[in-house]
């Protein structure tokens, strides 16, 4: 496992740094004799550089990290729409989401939901442990740093489940903001209002 730096904060493009890490890797053969290459690239596919190894073919299958919270919900959601963009001309598919727990309500319901409404299925469900932060502390993966460990078995896990997936990636089919807003709803994670009582505050609700 290698990683890529990128620009100093407020003075460049982290995106560019994206497609310049990759152009160079297969320059130099990088990729030759290996059976998989893993891109661990932002889920900001409004810029042209993160999106890049969709755009240009550089990644078979996309395995969209997530979680239960609305705003990670609709970032998975924009990748799928970024995904779908690029698949026909491309070939590239979306492989699953991948829950990474923050402990939220309904936090499974909600992943497996809104897979199923992408086309797609959820592939692991990572539960939250305090063994990442210290691996991380130690400039480690969890896998190097507790080899033992329950997380590490879960990463294992993850990782045969991808292994098995390959090849069964589909074009997503991505869905609007009411529809997130009504999954929401549906599992009482979003109280629904009326449009009287929208601009309104706590305070004034009550009054």
């Amino acid at each position: 496992m290698r990683r890529v730096g990128g620009p100093e904060p407020g003075v460049g493009c982290a995106g560019r740094g994206v497609i310049t890490s990759i152009n160079f890797l297969e320059e130099n053969g990088a990729y030759d004799g290996v059976d998989y290459v893993s891109y661990d690239v932002l889920g900001d596919v409004v810029c042209g550089g993160f999106a890049m190894p969709i755009r240009e073919n550089k990644a078979q299958e996309i395995y969209i990290v997530m979680s239960g919270e609305m705003m990670a919900m609709y970032a998975a959601n924009n990748i799928s729409k970024g995904i779908l963009k690029y698949a026909n001309s491309g070939g590239v598919r979306l492989g699953g989401l991948i829950c990474n727990e923050r402990k939220t309500d309904k936090e499974l319901e909600l992943a497996e939901s809104l897979a199923a409404m992408l086309g797609t299925r959820l592939i692991h469900f990572v539960p939250r442990d305090n063994v990442v932060q210290h691996a991380e502390l130690r400039r480690m993966t969890v896998i190097e740093y507790a080899p033992d460990s329950t997380q590490a078995g879960e990463y294992r896990a993850l990782a045969e489940k991808v292994h098995n997936n390959g090849g069964n990636g589909v074009i997503p089919t991505p869905i609007t903001m009411d529809q997130l807003e009504d999954l929401l709803m549906e599992k009482g994670i979003l109280v629904q209002v009326d449009e009287s009582q929208v601009g309104k505050t706590a305070a004034e609700l009550t009054a």
